[in-house]
C-alpha cells in the first residue's frame, strides 16, 4: 500500500512484515487471527477512533482479504471513511468498498448516497474517486442510481477535463452492463461533439464510449464520422512536437489514432460527403508515407506504436474496399513486412493480406508475393505463422496459380505440423476441385492427398472424388488405372482402399484388357488389403466383389470362396455376415441378365453442394474467404450397396428424385372407411367449408414450412410437400377426393408473370380422381433471378356434372431458395456494416399481431430458410439471421435483424443484402408475420 504524503501507517507496515516473516501457514493464520481479534475489539470499543486509525484498520482488513481470508466485519467503518474530507481516507474507503462490498449488501443505499455527495463536490479528486468506484462496482443498481448524473457530468461545460475522462469511461462501463442507461435525442449530438474537445485525454476516453454506442445504434451516431475524420487528420498531420503530452516515442497520440480508425470501421465509406472521403484518403496516405520514413528511434516502442497505427489504417482500407490505389499500396507495404525479422509483424502481415486477397482490387497485387508466402509456409519456425501462410495461399489461389499452389501445399504436407494437417487437407481438396481444368489432375491430387496424409483425410474428401469420377465419363478409365497403381504400394492407407474398392467395382472393366490389371489381378490386389481393414471397409469391399462377379464372370468361383469363408459367413459383425450370405446367394441363384440388372453401374449423382467447404468453415469460422464457393456434386453412400432397378407402374412413383433428397414419394392408398389417408403426415388440419364457399389458401403460412394442406373444401383436399436445394426445387401436390364419387377432367394450370425469372415445369397427371383416392403431381422449379410474383395455379374439374374451378398461390416464395449460412458475431456485424448503403437495405416497423412471444418468433424464423444465429446480437431479445439466395444468375448474400419492443408491442425488421430487390422482397415477406 503506497504511503500518502508522509503518512506511512507504521502499524500496517509492521503487520505486513510479520506476515512475510511467518515460517509456516499455521503461523500466518495465527498472526492473522490475532490481528482480526484486535481490529474487532477496536471497532467495538468505547473509544472513538479517528480517521487515521479507521483507515489503518480498514487497510489491514483489505490486506487480509487479499491473502485469501474471509472478512465479515469492518464494512460500516469503510463506509464512514467515505464522508472524510481527507483524500487518503476517502481513497481507502472507496478501495475497500470496490473490492469487498457485494452489490446485494444492505449498505448499498448508504454507499450510493455517499457517492452522490462526492459527485456534487467541487473537488475534482473526490468526484474522480466516486466515478472510479461506480465503474469498479458496475452493477445495475449503480446504473439506475447514476444513469442521469454521469451523462450530465460528461457533457457539462463546467466539468474539468480530468473528470470528463473518468465520466466517459465510467459511462462506458455502465453501458456495457445496462445499455439503456445512455439517453438519446439531444444527448447524442453532445456526446458526439466530445470528439472536438481540445483536451486529448477527453477525446481518447470519449472515442471508446462512442465506439461502443455506435455498435449498438450506428444510425443514431452516424454524425461522428465527420468529426472522427477531422480529429484523425489533425493528429496524423501533426508533428510529434505539437502533441508533446500525448506523443509516445515520437508517434503522436497512437492510442487515439487507433481508436478513431476502429471507430470509422463501423461505417461504410462516407460516399454522401466527398469532402470527408477525400480527407480520410489523405489521412491514410499520410500514415503510409510516415511508415516509409526512416525511424526516429531504434527502440521497439517506437516501431510498435507506428505499426499499430499502420495496421489499423490497413484494416480500415480493407473494410472500405473502395480505393484501389490504397488497397494496392497496403498490399505492397505488407509485402515488406513478410521479410521482417520480427515474428509478430510477419504474422500480422500475412493475416491482413488474407483479407486483401479477397478484394478484386488487390488480389493481383497479393499474388506477386506468392514465392515469399510459400517460403514462409516452409521455413517459418512459429507454427502459427506457417498456419497463416497456408491461409493466405488458400485465399490468393485462382485458376492461374492453382496447380503451383496445390503442388507446394502437397509437398509441404509431408512434413507439416500435425496441428494443421487436417485443415490443409481440406483446403487442398477444395482448391483442386474448384480450379481443376483437367479432372485427371484432380484425381491425382486427391490420391496423393490420401497417400501423404491419409489419417487426416475426412470422409467428405474421399466421397468427393467418387462423386466426380462417377459424374465424369472422361476420367473414369484414368481413375481406375491410377487407383489400381496406388493400391500396389506395400503400405496403403485404408481410405485409399475405400476409393480403390469403389472405383474398381464400378470401372474395373475399363482397365481389364491389360494383363497387368486383369480381373483376377484386380480382385487379388483388393483382397490382399481385406484383412487389414475395418468392418465398414470390409463391407464396402464385399460389395465391390459382387460387382466384379457381374463384370468378370470368370472370377465368380474365387469370389464365392471368399463369401463362404467363416470369417465372413460367420462373422461376429452382423453387416458383414448379412452381405456375405446375400451376395453369395445372389451369385449362385441369379442369371447373368438378372445379375447385370441388379448390379448395373451407379447412375450419375444429382447436383448438390459440396460438404467439404462447410467442414472447413465449421473448423475455422470467419477465416474462409467469402468468394470461395462450394462446387456442386452429391455425396455418395459410404458403403456402395448395389443398385437394384425395379419397375413400378404406380403414378406416384414415376417422379425421379431430381435433387437427391431421398424423400420417398407419396403412394396411392385405398380409403379407410370414409376417411382419406393423409400421406403428408401434416399436423395442420384445414377447416372444412361448404361446397359453395371459395376458400383462399393462406400462402403466408408456407413461408415457414414446406409441408401442409394448401387448399381444402368438402370436395377436394390439395396438400403440398416440397424440398429445395440451392436454386432448384421440387414440389409434390397431393390431390385427395373426399367424396364417394369420382372427380373427372382434373386439369391444373399455372399462371405467373416472371417467366424469365422463375421456371416451373408441371408433370402431367391422371384426369380422373377416384372416390376416396389420392394422386400425386410433381412440379420442378428453378430460380433464374430474384422475383416477386409467386405463381398461381388454377385447378378445374367436374364433379357430379357440375364444373368447378379453384385458384391458389403456390408456396414458391423467394425465401425457399435460401441456403442457411453460419457466421460468428464478428463476421456478421462486419458484413452488416458493409451492406449499409441505402440501395442495399430495407426496413419496416410494424405492430405485433398479438402479445410478443419470443420462443414462437424463434420457431418461425428457424423455418424461414435462413440460418438463425443465436447469441450474436448484444440484445438477447433480438433475432439475427444469415443466408444466401441462390439463383442461376448469381448468389445474393442476405442478412436479417428483427428487433422486438415488448413495451410498445412493435417489431422493427431490417434486411440487408447485396441486391436492392432482394432486400425489399424478403422484408415484404416477413413483415406482419409476428
Amino acid at each position: 500500500m503506497p504511503a500518502v504524503r508522509g503518512d506511512g501507517m507504521r502499524g500496517l507496515a509492521v503487520f505486513i512484515s510479520d506476515i512475510r516473516n511467518c515460517k509456516s501457514k499455521e503461523a500466518e493464520i495465527k498472526r492473522i487471527n490475532k490481528e482480526l481479534a484486535n481490529i474487532r475489539s477496536k471497532f467495538k470499543g468505547d473509544k472513538t477512533l479517528d480517521g487515521y486509525q479507521k483507515k489503518k484498520y480498514v487497510c489491514k482488513l483489505l490486506f487480509i482479504f487479499l491473502l485469501g481470508h474471509d472478512i465479515d466485519f469492518g464494512h460500516m467503518e469503510a463506509v464512514n471513511l467515505l464522508s472524510s474530507n481527507k483524500y487518503s481516507e476517502k481513497q481507502i474507503g472507496y478501495l475497500f468498498i470496490s473490492v469487498l462490498v457485494n452489490t446485494n449488501s444492505d449498505l448499498i443505499k448508504l454507499i450510493i448516497q455517499s457517492i452522490k455527495n462526492d459527485l456534487q463536490s467541487r473537488n475534482p479528486i473526490h468526484v474522480n474517486l466516486a466515478l472510479q468506484c461506480i465503474a469498479n462496482i458496475g452493477s445495475k443498481d449503480m446504473a439506475e442510481a447514476f444513469g442521469t448524473e454521469i451523462p450530465k457530468l460528461l457533457v457539462s461545460g463546467d466539468t474539468m477535463d480530468v473528470v470528463k475522462q473518468s465520466a466517459a469511461l465510467c459511462l462506458l462501463r455502465l453501458f456495457r452492463k445496462s445499455p439503456e442507461i445512455i439517453p438519446t435525442g439531444e444527448w447524442t449530438s453532445r456526446i458526439i461533439h466530445l470528439l472536438n474537445d481540445p483536451h486529448m485525454g477527453v477525446v481518447t476516453a470519449a472515442t471508446s464510449l462512442i465506439d461502443a454506442l455506435v455498435k449498438k445504434n450506428p444510425d443514431e451516431y452516424k454524425g461522428c464520422v465527420t468529426l472522427a475524420v477531422a480529429r484523425l487528420s489533425r493528429i496524423v498531420t501533426a508533428s510529434y512536437t505539437d502533441l508533446q503530452d500525448y506523443t509516445y516515442y515520437f508517434v503522436p497520440a497512437p492510442w487515439l489514432s487507433v481508436k478513431l480508425l476502429r471507430l470509422l470501421q463501423n461505417y461504410t465509406p462516407p460516399s454522401e460527403e466527398p469532402g470527408v472521403r477525400g480527407r480520410l484518403s489523405e489521412c491514410l496516405e499520410t500514415i503510409f508515407n510516415k511508415a516509409q520514413e526512416p525511424p526516429k528511434s531504434k527502440k521497439v516502442q517506437h516501431s510498435n506504436a507506428k505499426n499499430a497505427v499502420l495496421f489499423e489504417a490497413i484494416s480500415l482500407i480493407i473494410h472500405n474496399d473502395s480505393e484501389p490505389n490504397l488497397l494496392v499500396r497496403a498490399c505492397n507495404q505488407l509485402g515488406q513486412f513478410l521479410s521482417n525479422r520480427e515474428t509478430n509483424l510477419r504474422y500480422l502481415a500475412l493475416e491482413s493480406m488474407c483479407h486483401l486477397a479477397t478484394s478484386e482490387f488487390s488480389h493481383e497485387a497479393v499474388k506477386k508475393h506468392q514465392e515469399v508466402v510459400i517460403l514462409s509456409m516452409k521455413m517459418e519456425k512459429d507454427v502459427s505463422v506457417r498456419q497463416q501462410a497456408v491461409d493466405l495461399l488458400y485465399a490468393m489461389c485462382d485458376k492461374t496459380n492453382a496447380e503451383e499452389i496445390v503442388q507446394e501445399m502437397l509437398a509441404y504436407l509431408e512434413t507439416a505440423d500435425y496441428s494443421i494437417r487436417e485443415e490443409m487437407v481440406l483446403k487442398v481438396a477444395i482448391l483442386a476441385e474448384r480450379y481443376a481444368t483437367d479432372f485427371t489432375w484432380y484425381v491425382d491430387v486427391i490420391l496423393n492427398l490420401i497417400r501423404i496424409a491419409g489419417d487426416y483425410v475426412s470422409e467428405e474428401v474421399w466421397y468427393r472424388v467418387i462423386q466426380i469420377v462417377i459424374n465424369r465419363e472422361e476420367v473414369q478409365g484414368y481413375a481406375a488405372k491410377t487407383v489400381f497403381e496406388a493400391l500396389q504400394a506395400p503400405t496403403c492407407h485404408e481410405n485409399m482402399v475405400k476409393v480403390g474398392g469403389y472405383i474398381l467395382g464400378e470401372f474395373g472393366n475399363l482397365i481389364a484388357g491389360d494383363t497387368r490389371s486383369s480381373p483376377q489381378v484386380q480382385f487379388e490386389l483388393l483382397h490382399s488389403k481385406y484383412h487389414l481393414c475395418s468392418a465398414a471397409t470390409r463391407a464396402l469391399l464385399l460389395s465391390t466383389y459382387i460387382k466384379l462377379v457381374n463384370l468378370f464372370p470368370e472370377i465368380k468361383n474365387r469370389v464365392q470362396e471368399v463369401f463362404r469363408a467363416d470369417s465372413n459367413l460367420r462373422s461376429s459383425d452382423v453387416e458383414l455376415q448379412q452381405r456375405a450370405s446375400e451376395y453369395l446367394q445372389l451369385s449362385i441363384v441369379a442369371s447373368s441378365d438378372v445379375l447385370a440388372t441388379v448390379l448395373e453401374e451407379m447412375p450419375a449423382f444429382p447436383e448438390r453442394e459440396s460438404s467439404i467447404l462447410a467442414v472447413l468453415k465449421k473448423k475455422k469460422p470467419g477465416r474462409i474467404p467469402d468468394d470461395v464457393r462450394e462446387s456442386k456434386s452429391p455425396q455418395p453412400t459410404a458403403i456402395p450397396a448395389p443398385v437394384i432397378n425395379t419397375t413400378n407402374n404406380n403414378t406416384n412413383s414415376s417422379s425421379a428424385d431430381l435433387l437427391g433428397l431421398s424423400t420417398p414419394p407419396g403412394t396411392t392408398a385405398p380409403p379407410t372407411g370414409n376417411g382419406l389417408l393423409d400421406v403428408l403426415g401434416d399436423l395442420y388440419t384445414a377447416p372444412k367449408v361448404s361446397p359453395s364457399t371459395v376458400q383462399q389458401n393462406n400462402i403466408k403460412k408456407f413461408l415457414f414450412k414446406n409441408n401442409g394442406v394448401l387448399f381444402e373444401n368438402d370436395l377436394i383436399q390439395i396438400g403440398v410437400k416440397s424440398e429445395f436445394r440451392q436454386n432448384l426445387g421440387r414440389i409434390g401436390l397431393f390431390y385427395g377426393n373426399k367424396t364417394q364419387f369420382p372427380i373427372q377432367n382434373v386439369r391444373p394450370e399455372l399462371h405467373w408473370t416472371d417467366l424469365h425469372k422463375l421456371n416451373v415445369q408441371m408433370k402431367p397427371m391422371e384426369p380422373i380422381l377416384e372416390a376416396g383416392a389420392q394422386i400425386q403431381q410433381m412440379l420442378t422449379a428453378e430460380c433464374i433471378e430474384d422475383y416477386t410474383d409467386v405463381p398461381s395455379m388454377s385447378v378445374s374439374f367436374v364433379y357430379n356434372n357440375v364444373p368447378q374451378k379453384i385458384t391458389m398461390k403456390l408456396p414458391l416464395t423467394l425465401n425457399k431458395f435460401f441456403e442457411p449460412t453460419e457466421m460468428n458475431g464478428e463476421s456478421f456485424f462486419a458484413r452488416w456494416k458493409n451492406l449499409g448503403g441505402e440501395q442495399q437495405r430495407a426496413q419496416k416497423i410494424f405492430k405485433a399481431q398479438g402479445s410478443i412471444d419470443l420462443p414462437a418468433t424463434h420457431t418461425k424464423l428457424a423455418g424461414f430458410g435462413m440460418q438463425l444465429l443465436d447469441g450474436i446480437d448484444p440484445n438477447p431479445d433480438n433475432f439475427v439471421c444469415a443466408g444466401i439466395v441462390h439463383t442461376r444468375i448469381q448468389q445474393v448474400g442476405c442478412l436479417m435483424r428483427l428487433e422486438p419492443n415488448k413495451q410498445a408491442q412493435m417489431y422493427r425488421l431490417t434486411v440487408r443484402s447485396s441486391k436492392e430487390t432482394v432486400s425489399h422482397e424478403i422484408c415484404n415477406l416477413l413483415a406482419d408475420q409476428f
